[in-house]
């Protein structure tokens, strides 16, 4: 049964909503939520006021504050943050409270008192975004919110989709798929994985279009070394064949600064559990508002919906506090700063990949030009297997990576976040060159 179907007449409250319930609302008639005190966003936001600039990448006793704001098991370094990133202490009480709060009586709590507080979540992220809040759906991650728009257009035998060796393996999985089931055919163009410029980006793209080319499937970061695409130029491409361009942002979303108006993306799919350090298992779908018709949801919805953004949100009963606590990841956000954490970032990058650049022993197969990419950077050892040195590393050093080996790069990805100490950050900085100069030992 899904969840519209079970709240009955507060449908069009679930649906329509756009006055959230307050947090005393929310809160009323539970005392253990009603005793509930955090003061992790009153730290983050008198450190910011102290501090008071964006140009603070450096100030250690500014991170230090930032670093607290997480329960974290810092006997393990997590640079995989472009998997997954570790939520601010606040966002996972907040989503605890809620499960608690429901649990007491689910049918009630959750249904009625919890599940409108979506609306609030769509309003802010649109805000985020740069677009309408009748254009965002709420969804469990990016693969889901790209399944949709890959599965939801009407294609024909050999309509053709095009992506590229960049892109991720479970949306070239959907697409053959599609090829299977719907005899459409995938093209998939190489491009660089270390681009001189962004024409050899889009070049590639713009080579493969015909007039037997129905979508475009095209990541905004790659996930396999940080590469940036030139998004709005291939934006135009499809926007000037009438061919729609599915952004896939999983990588991207609030790692450096942009918005839709940067990209001027009609389909948008991301995850929020990386770098908004949202709760495991939440993501965003964008839409532009006069394309949603033309988008089948994954699962089915009613016809009365086929022009409105919530469709794609049917998928049965399911947690309000997940997405829920992506409003506390947001404030979160919000009050550290995007261009402060983009600073942050790129700091942290810097900081580790200086020490390498210029070594022999060292292959980077990430541009390193900030027009080029941002944290999420790949780099190999000659001589030395990728795997064997993600897991030296963790067996030995207790920093945690993932590796990256396809026929055009070979290395580990690192990847870390604001909570990273510059600490962790020059240790896996002499581990890379004690393996390099000493083997692994």
């Amino acid at each position: 049964m899904s969840s519209v179907e079970s709240v009955g007449d507060l449908r069009p409250f679930a649906l329509y909503c756009h006055m959230p319930l307050s947090r005393r609302e929310l809160l009323a008639g539970t005392v253990a939520a009603a005793a509930f005190r955090n003061n992790t966003l009153d730290v983050v936001a008198n450190v910011v006021a102290k501090y008071g600039s964006a140009n603070d990448a450096q100030d250690e006793d500014f991170w230090l504050k930032i670093q607290q704001s997480f329960d974290l098991d810092r006997n393990t370094v997590n640079f995989n943050n472009g998997g997954c990133s570790p939520s601010p202490r606040i966002v996972q009480e907040a989503m605890r409270r809620q499960v608690e709060f429901s649990n007491q009586a689910p049918s009630n709590y959750m249904w009625r008192v919890l599940e409108p507080e979506v609306e609030s979540v769509r309003t802010r992220l649109a805000k985020l975004f740069n677009v309408d809040r009748e254009e965002v759906a709420i969804t469990r991650n990016a693969s889901e919110s790209l399944e949709t728009l890959i599965n939801g257009f009407d294609l024909h035998p050999l309509d053709e989709i095009i992506t590229t060796t960049l892109d991720y393996p479970r949306m070239i999985t959907t697409i053959q798929q599609r090829e299977r089931r719907d005899g459409v055919k995938m093209v998939q163009v190489h491009v660089p994985p270390v681009p001189k410029n962004m024409e050899e980006l889009l070049n590639p793209i713009r080579q493969a279009i015909t007039q037997k080319t129905k979508m475009i499937v095209v990541s905004q970061v790659s996930f396999m070394n940080g590469q940036i695409f030139p998004i709005r130029e291939i934006m135009e491409e499809g926007h000037g064949r009438h061919i729609p361009v599915i952004v896939d942002g999983a990588h991207a979303f609030v790692q450096y600064e942009f918005d839709n108006a940067h990209l001027n993306a009609d389909f948008y799919g991301t995850s929020l559990h990386k770098w908004l350090m949202a709760p495991i298992g939440t993501g965003m779908l964008y839409v532009k508002r006069n394309r949603i018709e033309e988008v089948w949801p994954l699962m089915a919805a009613d016809k009365s919906l086929d022009r409105n953004i919530r469709k794609f949100e049917e998928i049965g009963t399911h947690p309000a506090a997940n997405h829920n606590a992506i409003g506390e990841a947001i404030t979160f956000h919000d009050l550290i700063g995007m261009k402060r954490k983009e600073a942050r970032l790129r700091y942290l990058r810097h900081r580790w990949t200086d020490r390498l650049v210029g070594n022999k022993d060292f292959t980077f197969f990430t541009n390193l030009d900030p027009k080029h990419s941002c944290a999420l950077t790949t780099v190999g050892i000659r001589q030395i297997p990728n795997a064997d040195l993600a897991a030296w590393l963790l067996a030995k050093h207790n920093i945690f990576v993932t590796t990256i080996v396809n026929k055009d790069i070979g290395g580990i990805r690192v990847s870390p976040n604001v909570y990273s100490t510059v600490d962790e950050i020059d240790r896996f900085a002499d581990a890379m060159l004690d393996a390099a100069k000493n083997g692994m030992l």
